[in-house]
């Protein structure tokens, strides 16, 4: 899979710092250039958002974070990256200018993206040396957890540089889509500013106040784009007869006077600050950071309501969620695990964030158990049940489990797991795990478990493949040695001894 090595980020506003944690959190060195005296501190708040909102949105492995470097020039920034973003004001000839010294300073061979919600890439690449490499690559707010970018070139883009652009996106979990023709404010803004204008003279008009609007997108239509977006609703809205039953019955009402699209709404000083009281009135009790993390929260909710469809698969975004993991799973399944007869396999670190914790600053008691679960399939990762060996039909079942709470999990602690295989045969393995402070090494929770083979399809335990029991083999010899753990093979309320 095509990756970005390396990144940098010029310009740091809500939609730069935004990409820095997008680039970040996934294991990708970046370099900023912002010339604001705050840059650090604002760049520093967005990350802390987006790593609290990942901790919510997946237990998968993350890659070590990449490191953040703030650069005393645009030209210090891009040195050696492959993957430029620019994000600067949306004023054509300050973009233009940027872009001219990002392309003399540049590898030739590096991309260049820019997060203009509305100006012409060709207007952009205009005096640019190497106008082949530079693109749109327009996101959505926030860009750590919304997954889209619209890639747009201009008249001098190659084709082959979109496609390596949509390519490279997959690995941090992006759905690159590329616009075929170039187009002020491309697709989303178009539909955006449609939606934003007749909002407007709603308002305008006293139809309705700020806060019934938005109850009318979030509570409507809303929830249905997020899965399937505009034409496949309107389908089902047509019913078994489909699209063409859809458009016969609610064509017509495109000649209706229903619309004020042709008619722009004067933003005046008045219905500035009609607009404005209603949305302190709406939220402004909540500052800016909290709504974030609130609008956060929700994304990852929605998204994670989205991968559990009922085709195993999901939908939008949370069918993207699902493939950004199993890449992750798949590229933290090939990092070796030491198998000895001294100690324990050593399967998992972690660190216990916001999402975890509750009004104490302790961990839930549902993130141990998440934690025990995340182990556990990194027990079957190193023995052959993967996400392919899932898919063709077998996998192990946990059937029973017992969990010992010995400590507490805090607010920021580093934590690490180890597994200690205490028995196996043809269709079970039997396991002890601990969860320790990565400080000290103590255990604050233990959990015993119990897993069975079984064919998924036919509902049934089975015997394991050969393969599987030939990887299993040297753990189960190097454990043999090892002593029982204590607790293990207790009853819930049995005192140590």
């Amino acid at each position: 899979m095509s990756t970005i090595h390396k990144a940098a980020c010029i310009g740091g506003g809500v939609i730069g710092g935004a990409w820095v944690a997008r680039f970040a959190l996934a294991g990708i060195d970046v370099k900023i250039f912002d010339p604001h005296p705050e840059a650090e501190r604002i760049i520093g708040e967005v990350m802390a958002n987006a790593e609290r909102a990942y901790g919510m949105l997946t237990m998968a492995p993350l890659p070590p974070k990449g490191k953040v470097t703030f650069a005393r020039s645009i030209e210090e920034a891009v040195e050696g990256a492959d993957w430029i973003q620019e994000s600067v004001p949306e004023r054509l000839e300050l973009k233009r200018g940027v872009l001219n010294q990002i392309d003399a300073a540049a590898d030739p061979k590096a991309l260049i993206g820019s997060s203009t919600s509305g100006l012409m890439p060709s207007d952009l690449q205009r005096d640019m040396k190497h106008p082949e490499r530079l693109f749109v690559a327009h996101p959505y707010n926030p860009v750590y957890l919304l997954p889209l970018a619209e890639l747009v070139g201009g008249q001098k883009t190659w084709r082959a540089v979109l496609e390596d652009a949509k390519a490279k996106l997959a690995p941090i979990g992006m759905k690159g889509v590329i616009i075929n023709k170039e187009i002020e404010a491309f697709v989303g803004d178009r539909l955006l500013e449609a939606v934003w204008r007749e909002g407007l003279w709603l308002i305008k008009d006293d139809i309705c106040d700020t806060e019934t609007l938005d109850d009318v997108i979030r509570y409507s239509f809303g929830m249905r784009w997020a899965q399937m977006g505009m034409f496949e609703t309107y389908r089902i809205a047509g019913g078994e007869a489909g699209m063409r039953h859809f458009l016969a019955q609610f064509g017509p009402c495109l000649s209706w006077p229903w619309t004020k699209l042709t008619d722009v709404v004067d933003l005046n000083d008045e219905l500035v600050e009609k607009i404005a009281d209603q949305s302190d009135a709406q939220s402004g009790a909540r500052g800016i950071r909290e709504l974030e993390r609130i609008r956060d929260q929700n994304l990852v909710g929605i998204m994670h309501a989205l991968k559990a469809g009922d085709d195993g698969k999901g939908w939008g975004s949370g069918k993207l969620l699902a493939e950004f993991e199993a890449h992750l799973w798949a590229k933290a399944g090939k990092a070796k695990v030491e198998v000895s007869a001294a100690e324990p396999l050593r399967l998992l670190d972690t660190k216990v964030n916001a999402a975890w914790v509750d009004y104490n600053g302790h961990m839930t008691e549902h993130r141990y158990l998440q934690l025990f679960g995340d182990t556990s399939d990194a027990l079957l990762r190193l023995i052959g049940v993967d996400f392919d060996y899932v898919e063709a039909g077998h996998s192990y079942y946990t059937v029973e489990t017992h969990i010992r709470h010995l400590g507490e999990g805090k607010l920021g602690q580093a934590l690490y797991t180890t597994l200690q295989l205490l028995a196996s045969d043809g269709k079970r393995l039997h396991f002890f795990t601990r969860i320790h402070d990565a400080a000290t090494g103590d255990v604050i929770a233990t959990a015993e478990q119990m897993m069975v083979h079984v064919d998924s399809k036919a509902g049934k335990s089975v015997e394991a493949p050969a393969e599987v029991l030939a990887k299993i083999k040297p753990i189960a010899d190097a454990h043999a040695t090892l002593p029982v753990p204590e607790g293990a093979g207790r009853s819930v309320g049995q005192k140590r001894a």
